[in-house]
């Protein structure tokens, strides 16, 4: 049985969280590597926070889009996004340490990854039907969703969500 609410960590320091990792060594594009670990949840009411980390040369996490609103604060380097908006056009987004961001629910697929020198996110992110990414393939198609009780289960039985 799954708690509802959890506060898994004390502390948004990165040398106090526990990190899990994440590679893709198939994605021949770009480096799929990244770290996250979870601070907090809400099942119930759809809400996940946790800290991503980019390691440097320009790590990239999954192809992806926040199915659910997502507050995004940069702790630590930076933070690079390209959208792929539904006209078919891109949107560059470069985020600093200090950078706050808020995106709506259903927002656009995008690739994400750090500057040169790595960079962490804390994410804050609340969906009422409790999704909360869509992946997707090499081509950014045949997408899957994964939920809070999808994350929070992963995490506790120490597997990378998702898979």
């Amino acid at each position: 049985m799954t708690i509802n609410i959890k506060k898994i960590s004390e502390s948004y320091d990165p040398n106090k969280v526990e990190w899990r990792n994440y590679k893709d060594p198939s994605c021949k594009e770009f480096k799929i590597d990244f770290d996250y670990s979870l601070l907090g949840y809400d099942i119930k009411n759809g809400r996940l926070d946790m800290l991503l980390r980019y390691p440097k040369d320009k790590s990239h996490c999954r192809r992806h889009r926040h199915v659910g609103s997502t507050l995004t604060l940069v702790l630590e380097g930076e933070q690079y996004l390209t959208e792929f908006n539904l006209d078919g056009s891109k949107n560059t987004i470069h985020r600093k340490k200090g950078d706050y961001a808020l995106a709506k629910t259903d927002a656009s697929p995008h690739l994400e990854h750090g500057g040169e020198m790595g960079g962490i996110v804390l994410l804050s992110m609340q969906a009422k039907d409790g999704l909360l990414f869509e992946y997707f393939d090499e081509n950014m198609q045949n997408g899957w969703t994964v939920s809070v009780e999808q994350y929070v289960e992963s995490w506790n039985n120490k597997s990378t969500y998702g898979d």
